[in-house]
């Protein structure tokens, strides 16, 4: 008797593929699976998630988000253990059921699978290439781009009034240069954070004032925090400058028209990011900024933190792998859950200690 198409799909799965309950457990796994956790199914049905997987990211947070948002999550290049072999770099893909309330599919992509697949570690290596190339260059490149720019604004002092318009054209794409230049001189060179308590609130209160003095003059910026939110341990510059490209990317969703972005903070004492050696850095302090734009497109979701990878057409794809690098200085984690109508972007942090 042949098998159900279903069947034949899920056992012909390159990747690792695990379905688990509403209460963590493991109901089913894939022949890749099993080889990953080199378990059987048999032996494995019933068991607790968390004690077969050791993955350095939240995953208990992550499988809660998925079940009340229904929606899927992704989690990129961490390190995924299993107590019998050594830990290894994998992209996770955590999705909802539509006809099983509460069961999770896990898909789990080693990194070089994805390397074989001509993705994953290979294009990331490639963008930091650049990112280090652009970095030697930049420099060099924006002495001759001041040299043109004042040559060009010298030169449309003389000319006829219908050339000024190109000498002006010339002005503009070269200070246009010099900003990216300066972006990816800003992305390599960031210095590690100052470590002092910081209020999160004090930050965002900064970010609305100068969003809304700015880029977000357009837009309505609504609160909805916690008070009782005790201090993060961090650099209150680094964070500010987080926040506020967060709130650009929220404004620049928008478009043309006026939209809505709610900041909202809240505390989570479950939330841990789990280590790979089975230990976890507790990550109480949540903070989520969210806009009413378009959304961000599906193919695009799980590389948003990546350089050079943007969803606007002129833009540079350094902002969000900037905020990412500088979360991650902060001992934080930071996710997107983009549906049309609503993108949120969550930063978790660590509280300081008392003194």
């Amino acid at each position: 008797m042949s098998l159900p198409a279903a069947d034949i799909l899920w056992a012909s799965l390159p990747v690792p593929a695990i379905l688990i309950d509403p209460e963590d457990r493991l109901i089913d796994l894939n022949p890749a699976a099993e080889q990953f956790l080199n378990t059987s199914e048999k032996m494995l049905r019933g068991q607790p998630v968390f004690d077969r997987l050791a993955v350095d990211a939240p995953l208990e947070q992550v499988f809660e988000r998925v079940r009340a948002n229904h929606s899927t999550l992704y989690i990129n290049e961490v390190d995924v253990g299993t107590g019998d072999r050594a830990p290894v770099i994998c992209n996770l893909q955590a999705a909802p059921l539509a006809d099983r309330e509460g069961v999770i599919l896990l898909l789990i992509s080693p990194r070089e699978f994805a390397d074989r697949m001509g993705r994953g570690q290979g294009m990331k290596t490639a963008a930091r290439s650049a990112i280090g190339m652009a970095e030697m260059l930049a420099h060099e490149i924006k002495n001759p781009l001041a040299g043109i720019t004042g040559a060009a604004q010298l030169l449309s002092m003389n000319l006829a009034s219908e050339d000024v318009e190109l000498a002006d054209l010339i002005v503009e794409e070269t200070r246009r240069i010099v900003k990216l230049l300066e972006q990816v001189e800003q992305f390599g060179n960031l210095r590690p954070p100052e470590q002092k308590p910081v209020n999160i609130h004090d930050v965002l209160d900064r970010a609305r004032r100068s969003a809304l003095l700015g880029f977000a003059a357009r837009m309505t910026i609504l609160e909805d925090y916690d008070p009782s939110l005790p201090a993060t341990l961090g650099d209150a510059d680094q964070l500010l400058q987080v926040v506020l490209n967060l709130l650009k990317n929220a404004a620049e969703a928008a478009g043309d028209r006026p939209g809505t972005i709610r900041l909202r903070t809240f505390y989570d004492a479950t939330l841990r990011l789990r280590r790979v050696d089975g230990s976890g850095t507790r990550l109480p302090l949540q903070i989520e900024i969210t806009d009413d734009g378009p959304g961000i497109p599906p193919e695009m979701v799980g590389d948003i933190f990546d350089p050079f990878v943007s969803g606007r057409e002129n833009g540079t794809g350094l902002g969000l792998a900037l905020v990412s690098k500088i979360v991650a200085d902060h001992q934080g984690w930071i996710s997107v859950d983009s549906v049309p109508g609503r993108t949120t972007f969550r930063m978790s942090l660590p509280v300081a200690p008392k003194p």
